[in-house]
């Protein structure tokens, strides 16, 4: 059965996350209309509580006052989120606040000293097992650095800069690729001076709370991604995305299925909050395999275990490189998803920084391991749409962690 039909999402994940940090820091109230309705959201805005601040709902919106931070008298749990706990160490280390940070068992299993490094050299106390959760950070007196990071990280990126905003003096960090850069865009946006040149950001301490702001978040193109890769496998298929983020650092997904062969159109476009936001149409055509290389690997990260669906249907081989990052993800990417492949029939390659596929071939109904990994069990969703019998996911729950609605709104466009 084709997809077909118009699709609005829930607020981008990334952003959502940012704009209840960044409101924290205001000097007043903020509203924030069309949050994320995951998981991860959710236990960024709890842990923010933990800490004295307050959130309320207002019909589809979120009214959050700024004000000072407090110790939570508890560990802040946050559960499967990598980026709730990676940004808010950035950020509460720069406000002085003691607290603990603990997480489920894939969270645990992570590693954070590339977040602990440079807060570290930034003067701040902490202990942990190991560089992994639990973590426990102290007070301290952050001063700024110059910080050259190793891999190109916007969780990294936005560590560092959410500390340098407490920080004594100026903080700066350069990486190899550009990664995400919503931090440092809606800093901008609220006023707050921030220095970029090519490939190093730069902030100062703030001097005052940030001005209290309204923002309505675009819709998710990670999320999103998953419905066009739908569309480009069913033939006859025509789906239209509105209100889409589109950021040139979030859109790598619809440059590649571009290159395989996908009709991707850009519909209208108009700019809001420092962001380009838009609606896209995606509809059927034959794919063919492409090369996806280091340089464009931060820009689509999330969205290859969905790639590396496609490609099993596309002619000829894809290769991933330079893609190591997915090992250390919710799981290990890169080995569920041959894991998944092979089971279905696909031929796949594993490589230490990514993948090579052969296509196309015809994928059979399998008994899917989603390793509690929202980005497989959706990814493998979709294959189950071409695949010769039954796709069975071990826990389906997981999507929930991003977009508890998934399963419903694929339904809805088949319908």
């Amino acid at each position: 059965m084709a997809i077909r039909g118009k699709i609005s999402l829930p607020g981008d994940k990334s952003i959502s996350h940012r704009a209840l940090m960044l409101a924290s820091l205001a000097g007043g109230e903020s509203r924030i209309s069309n949050l994320s309705t995951g998981a991860d959201v959710q236990t960024t805005r709890k842990c923010l509580e933990a800490c004295g601040v307050i959130i309320e709902d207002n019909k589809n919106d979120v009214i959050l006052q700024g004000g000072d931070y407090i110790d939570p008298d508890q560990p802040l749990n946050c559960g499967n989120s990598g980026t709730t706990t990676r940004l808010l160490l950035g950020l509460l280390s720069g406000q002085g606040i003691n607290a603990t940070f603990v997480g489920d068992d894939s969270l645990s299993s992570r590693p954070m000293d590339r977040i602990l490094d440079p807060l570290s050299q930034m003067g701040l106390k902490s202990d942990s097992k190991n560089g992994k959760l639990p973590i426990t950070i102290n007070k301290s007196t952050l001063c700024g650095i110059h910080y050259e990071s190793p891999v190109a990280s916007a969780q990294v990126k936005s560590a560092v800069i959410l500390a340098g905003l407490g920080a004594k003096g100026k903080t700066s960090i350069a990486e190899p690729i550009l990664s995400r850069n919503h931090t440092e865009k809606m800093l901008d946006g609220l006023g707050v001076k921030v220095s970029i040149d090519g490939l190093t950001t730069a902030v100062s301490n703030l001097m005052s709370p940030l001005t209290p702001f309204k923002l309505s978040v675009p819709g998710d193109p990670s999320t999103a991604a998953f419905f066009a890769a739908a569309a480009a496998l069913v033939s006859h298929s025509d789906i239209q995305l509105n209100c889409i983020l589109i950021n040139p650092t979030r859109i790598g997904v619809f440059r590649a299925l571009g290159s395989m062969g996908i009709n991707v159109k850009y519909l209208e476009q108009w700019e809001e909050a420092g962001e380009t936001i838009g609606n896209l149409n995606i509809s059927y055509q034959p794919m063919k395999g492409i090369t996806i290389t280091k340089d464009e690997v931060p820009g689509l990260i999330d969205e290859l275990p969905v790639i590396a669906v496609l490609a099993t249907q596309a002619n000829g081989k894809t290769i991933v490189r330079g893609a190591e990052e997915l090992r250390i993800k919710e799981c290990d990417r890169i080995h569920a998803l041959c894991v998944n492949l092979n089971k279905m029939g696909a031929e796949i390659e594993e490589l230490d920084d990514g993948f090579i596929i052969n296509g196309p071939t015809p994928l059979n109904g399998a008994e899917i391991e989603t390793f509690h990994d929202h980005r497989i069990a959706m990814a493998f969703t979709i294959a189950g749409l071409v695949s010769e019998g039954d796709v069975v996911l071990d826990h389906p729950e997981c999507v929930s962690i991003s977009y508890p609605e998934f399963y419903k709104e694929l339904d809805r466009l088949q319908s």
